[in-house]
């Protein structure tokens, strides 16, 4: 059986081996795992809890952290991603798996997904996300837990920052700008893995196009 390019990559990333990996590789954990460090693991909607007191939590969205989404209607496991690059005060890019359905399958890997953040306050308290399937964001307003960054938490970084929406705010309609220079963060994502997956994502379209 031939294994796409990008899952043997994943293999080849996951420490566990390729037993685990072939059933968790292309799971939104693992690959946000792999690709900023932060060692957490378990589902999806208990690694805001789990990194309380051991990681640095807040409402700011920052390159090479984990965007950590609450449970949501039929996403009852709640989901994690990487930031890849912040683009505006709205907008973020973001590396993830298992979000759309692609060739009537999950378990994709997507690169440079846009994400825009839908509250009222600019807190990234809902965002709405791309679907590879529609080519556009989604219609729904996911709620966010917040961000997850890869410092150790010490002091005031081991605080919860909360974030208050009035009662009845709706979600607001944003006008994303033009892509910006990635922002400085100090963060970094694992560059090998991604570079060897955009380098798979380029060969596998090229295969498919033919």
């Amino acid at each position: 059986m031939r294994i796409p390019a990008l899952l043997a990559l994943l293999l080849m990333f996951t420490p566990s081996g390729p037993a685990q990996a072939l059933y968790e590789g292309l799971q939104c954990v693992p690959y946000a795992r792999q690709l900023t460090g932060i060692s957490i693991y378990g589902d999806a909607w208990t690694w805001w809890g789990q990194a309380d007191g051991r990681y640095a939590r807040g409402a700011k969205p920052k390159a090479g952290s984990v965007l950590a989404f609450k449970p949501h209607g039929a996403m009852r496991l709640g989901h994690v991603a990487a930031v890849r690059r912040v683009v505006d005060a709205r907008t973020l890019l973001i590396s993830h798996a298992n979000w759309s359905t692609i060739d009537g399958m999950r378990g994709h890997v997507e690169e440079n997904v846009k994400v825009v953040d839908t509250s009222a306050n600019n807190d990234w308290s809902t965002v709405r996300v791309h679907f590879a399937s529609l080519g556009d964001l989604g219609t729904t307003h996911y709620p966010v837990h917040g961000f997850i960054y890869p410092q150790r938490a010490s002091g005031s970084d081991a605080v919860h920052i909360a974030k208050t929406q009035p009662a009845k705010a709706k979600p607001v309609t944003v006008k994303t700008a033009a892509l910006a220079k990635p922002a400085k963060s100090g963060f970094t994502l694992n560059s090998g893995l991604l570079a060897a997956i955009d380098k798979a994502s380029a060969k596998e379209r090229k295969t498919a196009s033919r």
